[in-house]
Formats: structure tokens, sequence, C-alpha cells
């Protein structure tokens, strides 16, 4: 247990630093990468929590298709690379201040709320099978239809970049 703690701690505070980096870094390109960094920890942590399934979606949906997406959306639009003067607003003290106040709240309602817990020593570990089964049972219809909004954002990317 105490090697799990180990690397979840380590995981975590990687994870934390490829997110300050991704909001503080000024070219758009590293920025993605950094939120794949992001990405990747966080199905690293589901994998460490025994959240099988979770992770399997993490690395599939978000960091092969969504990162994928956003990497096409960079590229087709042409946005700025490299450092360009100008682009931080003179209100980021105000941002910051609001960042680090949502992110107490936040802090707070989490110990108020799972403070004095302890996690079980037989955690229920559901199959991905069961889930599987579900999505493609019950939730068939749902789950088809986001895949058709994926396709038609997109065309809608590719039509939008296109020279007329």
């Amino acid at each position: 247990m105490v090697a799990q703690n180990i690397f979840f701690g380590l995981i975590a505070g990687g994870v934390g630093i490829s997110a300050i980096k991704m909001v503080t870094t000024r070219n758009i390109v590293h920025a993605a990468l950094y939120l794949v960094a992001v990405l990747a920890g966080l199905a690293a942590l589901y994998i460490l929590l025994t959240a099988e399934f979770v992770a399997t979606t993490q690395f599939l949906v978000y960091i092969g298709a969504v990162m994928v997406l956003f990497l096409f959306g960079i590229m087709l639009t042409r946005a700025p690379m490299g450092h360009r003067d100008g682009l931080t607003s003179k209100q980021w003290p105000m941002a910051l201040m609001v960042a680090v106040l949502f992110g107490a709240v936040i802090v707070y309602a989490v110990i108020e709320q799972f403070g004095a817990d302890e996690l079980s020593e037989n955690p229920t570990v559901f199959r991905s099978a069961d889930v599987g089964d579900s999505i493609f049972s019950t939730y068939v219809v749902p789950f088809e239809a986001v895949s058709v909004l994926l396709l038609a954002a997109l065309i809608g990317a590719i039509v939008l970049a296109r020279k007329d």
C-alpha cells in the first residue's frame, strides 16, 4: 500500500506541474502537449484507483480523439505560434485572485464532505464488460449521437479552414 501511495503522489505532482505549465505557456502547441501529459497522468491515476474502464476511456477518447481534434484545430486555424506581445490581459491579477478563491472553496468543500472518511479495504470493482454491455445495449442511441456530433465538428473545422 505504501508503494501505491508513493506512485500516486509522484504522478499527481507531475499532473499538477503539467497543468500549471499548460496554462502558463505562451505557445499553443506546447499547451496542447502539456494537456496530453495531464490527461495521461490522470489515466495513470485512474489505474491506481482500480478504475480500469475510466482509464481506458481516458486514453482512447481524450488523448486519442479529442487531442487530435485540438491539434487539427490549431493547424487548420493558423493559430499564432511562439511568443507574441499583448496577449496577456491587464486583468490577470484579478483572474489569479478568482482562481485561488475558487480553488480554496473546492478544497474546503472536499474536506468538509470527506475529511473524516476512510477508504474501504475491499473496494467494489466493476468489470469493463458490464459497462460495455450497458453502453452498447441500453445507451446505444446517445453513444451514436455523440459520434455523429464529433464527425460534424470535424467536417465543420475542415470547411472553415478551406480556402474558397
